[in-house]
């Protein structure tokens, strides 16, 4: 394992391990080491995903620079992109780094006080400027789902998107932020329900209660994704893991009691979200019935 001094727990500028006498560029080449981003390697034994791209990218971003948007977002606790997709960094618009391939370099204004410091110098946009970056550049399912995880996690609250809808009001992107800050919701537990819940809402449909209590006479029968109490219907989405034998028996078993007590319930797999205008025409189609019914 190299010296922390070459890097953020085994992520190192390859050419400053070389040129210190560290590594020489046979053993570099020939691993246990991976290529992260040009010039940048890791430990073979760290997880390839997007936080082990966005530390080999802060070496290498200047010291004026933050790692910003779904980046940042990443780094708070949020979902994070693939490995494969770019980091993003953002500069004051008057630096003219551009960055390797696999980052994407943002400018704009860049105030200390929107940028937080690890001790190990990791450098990262506060939680409330990350919002705003990801409200204003992702698409609105994306930019909430991501929001909604970093209100659950607690890495923001409500009224800080309010302040900074208020401290923003001529910013660049408010008409965006605005939008999704209307629809976030910390209730949610995956960006897929998040994903649903912002489809009906842009096809007009009534807002679902998040991660609801049904209950029948009194007593509980399951929390569920979504949920329109008045309408009796229920979504839930089925990631992996609910097709592990034993989770199918105890989701057959729950979806039994749900419907035993009147529920209807539409169940989404992944294959289904590539379709979102579809899921909303089937969420649609079944509270048309229950108002019919009513």
């Amino acid at each position: 394992m190299l010296l922390r001094s070459h890097g953020l727990r085994g992520v190192f500028i390859g050419a400053h391990a070389v040129s210190e006498g560290v590594l020489t560029v046979r053993q570099l080449r020939e691993g246990p080491y991976v290529r992260v981003l040009r010039g940048v390697y890791a430990d073979a034994s760290l997880p390839r995903d997007h936080l082990l791209r966005c530390r080999a990218a802060a070496l290498l971003m200047p010291s004026c620079a933050a790692l910003a948007a779904r980046s940042a977002a990443a780094v708070l606790g949020a979902p994070a992109p693939g490995y494969g997709e770019p980091v993003t960094v953002v500069v004051p618009a008057d630096v003219q780094w551009r960055g390797p391939v696999g980052v994407r370099v943002r400018r704009g204004p860049l105030p200390p006080q929107d940028v937080v410091v690890t001790d190990e110098g990791l450098r990262f946009t506060t939680a409330v400027r990350t919002a705003w970056d990801v409200a204003a550049v992702e698409t609105t399912a994306t930019a909430v789902g991501v929001l909604d995880a970093l209100l659950r996690s607690r890495a923001l609250v409500h009224a800080d998107l309010g302040r900074s809808l208020q401290d923003g009001a001529r910013r660049w992107g408010v008409t965006r932020a605005r939008r999704v800050f209307e629809l976030v919701d910390g209730r949610a537990e995956s960006p897929p329900e998040s994903w649903v819940r912002v489809a009906c809402a842009l096809g007009g449909l009534p807002a679902p209660v998040p991660q609801y209590e049904v209950a029948d006479d009194g007593v509980w029968l399951a929390r569920v994704d979504l949920a329109w109490p008045e309408q009796r219907l229920i979504v839930e989405y089925e990631g992996e893991h609910h097709f592990d034998g034993v989770q199918v028996v105890r989701d057959d078993a729950r979806l039994a009691r749900l419907l035993a007590a009147g529920w209807r319930v539409i169940r989404l797999s992944a294959a289904d979200l590539r379709d979102l205008d579809g899921v909303v025409r089937r969420i649609a189609a079944e509270l048309a019935g229950a108002a019919d019914r009513a």
